[in-house]
């Protein structure tokens, strides 16, 4: 069981992990944010098993920069 004190869940409820879009150019685009990295990691898969296209990435927001 996952706690709020575990690496993966920053608080009950928050949105701490988000999927980057990196295109070709080098520009990254926030596609969506998740309270999980397990949940963020399947859409993540999902997104690449698409086939060849742009590089999707995982990465924790930092709540302080976070809108």
């Amino acid at each position: 069981m996952r706690t709020a004190s575990s690496p993966d869940v920053e608080e009950p409820g928050g949105l701490t992990w988000a999927i980057i879009r990196q295109d070709g150019n080098g520009s990254r685009y926030r596609v969506s944010r998740y309270a999980t990295r397990q949940e963020a990691e399947r859409v993540c898969e999902a997104f690449q098993a698409r086939g060849y296209g742009p590089l999707y990435v995982i990465e924790k927001v930092d709540r302080q920069q976070a809108p």
